[in-house]
């Protein structure tokens, strides 16, 4: 009698202890003011909000396909995440949003993005429309015309913003993270 007593006691105790939290790597911004929502067209030609992902963990990076190094780089490590998934990525949704869109049309999104995954979505809209998604999460981009051959290019600020299954926004991942961090806080989201 006196020992099921305190193997009652025992439980009572642990059951009203918090469970640990495992931290995220990126930075957590649950509740920010800001990245609530957008309103762009896909390169398939359908209109897209957060709405359209729930469910699934949404991870939305802004940049534009004749980037040299940084959309390359950030697309590539997000595939990789993908396929450290596995099972799972069928919960992740890729979204590349252009902060180019005069070249940046969904036609040549749609042949840009399956080079790096087949299931990643590129998001546009005219000028201003793109202008107003990029101060709603916080991008800073600038056209740089240096008269080269190329054209011009455009500077900007880098990171992945991570959404929940809800569609809340939870993370800002920093550029080159890591496969492994970002592998390890989109699992955390996915639970």
């Amino acid at each position: 009698m006196k020992r099921g007593l305190m193997w009652l006691v025992v439980l009572i105790i642990l059951g009203g202890c918090p469970v640990p939290v495992e931290p995220f790597k990126a930075s957590d911004v649950s509740g920010a003011a800001f990245g609530r929502d957008f309103r762009l067209l896909d390169h398939t030609g359908r209109m897209r909000t957060l709405k359209d992902f729930r469910g699934k963990v949404v991870l939305l990076s802004f940049g534009y396909t004749h980037c040299p190094d940084i959309c390359p780089t950030t697309l590539t490590e997000l595939a990789a995440v993908m396929a450290r998934l596995g099972a799972q990525a069928q919960n992740v949704q890729v979204l590349f949003v252009t902060l180019d869109p005069a070249r940046d049309t969904p036609a040549l999104l749609a042949r840009y993005l399956p080079f790096f995954y087949p299931d990643f979505l590129g998001l546009s809209s005219d000028e201003t429309t793109t202008a107003a998604t990029a101060r709603e999460f916080r991008v800073l981009y600038q056209k740089q015309d240096y008269g080269s051959q190329a054209g011009y290019s455009l500077d900007h600020s880098t990171g992945i913003y991570a959404f929940d299954r809800q569609g809340r926004l939870r993370l800002f991942i920093a550029y080159e993270s890591g496969v492994d961090d970002i592998v390890h806080d989109v699992r955390l989201l996915l639970r």
